[in-house]
């Protein structure tokens, strides 16, 4: 490594993932991260747990991000953490591990927005591939469990929320519908499998309105649970007989909502380039239809691979880079927090 290179380690753990990548120069080098199974029996994240997980789980993989990445710790030159939104028990153990390791190092630290670093997983380079990346300004559709927003994205730290959810996220809505369907959590890849094998014109439901540019899921998962409760009442087997159809025509009516509220923004404020982030943009049916409406609206499209669409480091340690560029450092006067507006 050269004196002037820019190595930035990236930690992330606004959830229940603990993460740590490393970027050298914009390219990634390593991105390791440690699930947490424990809330698999709960059917959700439990925060007291997840913060737990955390502080046992960091230090091995910030070490096993650095060994991978044939970095020595003293190599680097910052440190990029999530400051927010997020779990406030999670991000303490991100934020105060960040903040002590700046100190001992005496190099930087940069603060990142957690939806941003979304958005910026589109800029993530992998030493094996160089891969193209959307022109500004370009158009986002943020997804996940906590979130859904449309995000007009300006340059790499201008960003404006053109639409949001008014109540619960789509990643929500999803999981809601498996802890019903009896499947584990999370429940969004299982629905995404079954739903492969499913009509998805088998059975119907009708879209919420949330005004302009906005969604609403609380609606569409009591919708869901009525239809479940009444089917289930005239047929006792229903679940078992229909399961990859009910999927199907779920996740269906999802990503149709999802994309329809998307169109009429596209069409509002014009763009040539339109991008997919979040947890849930890692399914399958959401990223075939994502392409179909861009090739309608002709419309460049660009979605993450898997392994950068859910919680990741490498894509705090993209943010990192960004606010690098424009000197936009932290300090150790900072603190996590849970909600932070993007805007």
């Amino acid at each position: 490594m050269k004196n002037k290179d820019s190595i930035i380690l990236g930690i992330e753990s606004s959830c229940d993932d603990t993460s740590a990548a490393v970027l050298v120069n914009g390219i990634i080098y390593s991105n390791v991260t440690a699930n947490q199974s424990i809330h698999e029996r709960f059917g959700g994240v439990v925060p007291e747990l997840a913060s737990r997980a955390h502080q046992e789980n960091i230090i091995p993989v910030v070490s096993a991000a650095l060994q991978d990445a044939k970095i020595n710790i003293n190599q680097l030159t910052s440190i990029a953490f999530t400051k927010g939104p997020g779990l406030l028990g999670s991000l303490l153990v991100g934020t105060s591990f960040a903040k002590s390791l700046s100190l001992a190092l005496n190099i930087p630290l940069f603060e990142v927005h957690h939806m941003k670093a979304h958005i910026h997983a589109h800029f993530i380079q992998d030493k094996e591939l160089i891969k193209t990346t959307p022109n500004f300004p370009f158009i986002c559709l943020t997804v996940s469990g906590g979130h859904t927003q449309i995000v007009w994205v300006e340059n790499p730290l201008e960003m404006k929320v053109l639409g949001n959810t008014i109540d619960d996220a789509v990643g929500e809505a999803f999981d809601k519908a498996g802890k019903i369907l009896g499947l584990g959590y999370p429940a969004g890849p299982q629905i995404d499998e079954l739903a492969k094998k499913g009509d998805k014109e088998k059975f119907s439901f009708t879209f919420p309105k949330a005004g302009a540019f906005n969604y609403s899921f609380s609606g569409l998962k009591t919708q869901f649970l009525n239809f479940m409760k009444n089917s289930q009442q005239n047929q006792k087997n229903f679940v078992r007989d229909n399961i990859n159809d009910i999927c199907a025509s779920y996740q269906s009516h999802l990503v149709n909502y999802l994309l329809n509220v998307l169109e009429k923004t596209i069409l509002k404020y014009p763009c040539s380039d339109i991008a997919l982030a979040g947890g849930v943009s890692a399914n399958s049916h959401l990223r075939k239809e994502f392409e179909q409406l861009g090739m309608k609206l002709n419309c460049k499209t660009f979605i993450p691979k898997i392994s950068y669409c859910t919680d990741n480091a490498a894509m705090i340690a993209m943010s990192g880079r960004f606010l690098e560029k424009e000197k936009v450092y932290g300090d150790l006067s900072t603190t996590a927090s849970a909600r932070i507006p993007m805007n």
